[in-house]
């Protein structure tokens, strides 16, 4: 008798991209129809901009198991005077059902503080979001080996999921090292279980929670398979990659064979 397959997850994170709706109905509907197992889910992250018409896209193709809509922020409050903020409940009515926090993109340019995206995430859950937390250390940290990457990945939970009640599987955390995302340099795959292994056992044992664990980090159709042969990664986080129809393909069917 044949075990059933752990479920694989692909989360598209198309940043700025791409130029124009149009292109971006393409993308989506592109990905959305690649043939997979029903094991493997997938999430598209699209730019606020973008999420109103493919929300519109998503239900005219039909809601299909597996396949679901995300963003790539959300701001801290629900509502009030804060130009520019996009709320939880926003992107709820948009449906979407996932959002990411703490990119380190975010972090870096848009100067977002521990305490900013610990608000964030707890604002993101109590609404029925499931979050996208990404977390990931700086060459420098890297450089002094993986303990004392570790260490700061530990510390980085520590302050993002601070005062957070356990949730019921609504919590996704994604592993990008800041020096692998863009580069074309990525994470030892055995290394990437280990940091996989160390942050779940930390959710379980100091904030109770169960999360899935992605990888992210110049993850592409050739490399993607080094990372989720291991039961303790479950997918991954694709920035580049993703905004390539072939490339999603690739890595979808990959998945579907895992």
């Amino acid at each position: 008798m044949n075990a059933t397959p752990m479920p694989k997850f692909f989360a598209a994170n198309w940043k700025e991209n791409p130029k124009s709706e149009a292109k971006a109905l393409t993308l989506f509907k592109a990905t959305a129809s690649v043939k997979r197992n029903s094991h493997v889910g997938v999430a598209v992250c699209p730019p606020f901009i973008y999420l109103e018409e493919i929300s519109h896209a998503y239900k005219r193709l039909g809601i299909k198991k597996g396949l679901a809509l995300g963003a790539q922020d959300v701001f801290s409050e629900e509502k009030g005077p804060f130009t520019g903020g996009v709320g939880p409940k926003m992107l709820k009515s948009l449906g979407a059902k996932y959002v990411i926090v703490g990119h380190s993109e975010r972090r870096k340019w848009m100067h977002e503080t521990d305490a900013m995206i610990n608000k964030k995430i707890r604002l993101a859950l109590a609404d029925g979001l499931t979050v996208i937390l990404c977390v990931g250390e700086p060459l420098s940290i890297r450089k002094k080996g993986i303990g004392a990457a570790k260490k700061f990945i530990g510390i980085q939970l520590a302050k993002d999921l601070k005062t957070i009640k356990p949730g019921k599987n609504n919590l996704v955390v994604a592993y990008e090292p800041i020096w692998a995302i863009g580069t074309g340099h990525y994470d030892k795959p055995e290394d990437a279980r280990a940091m996989a292994t160390f942050i779940k056992k930390l959710l379980n044992q100091k904030h109770h929670q169960k999360a899935r664990f992605l990888y992210g980090g110049s993850v592409n159709s050739k490399n993607i398979a080094d990372y989720v042969q291991y039961e303790e990664i479950d997918g991954a986080l694709v920035g580049g990659a993703s905004l390539k129809a072939d490339e999603c393909k690739k890595i979808i069917t990959i998945l579907s064979k895992i």
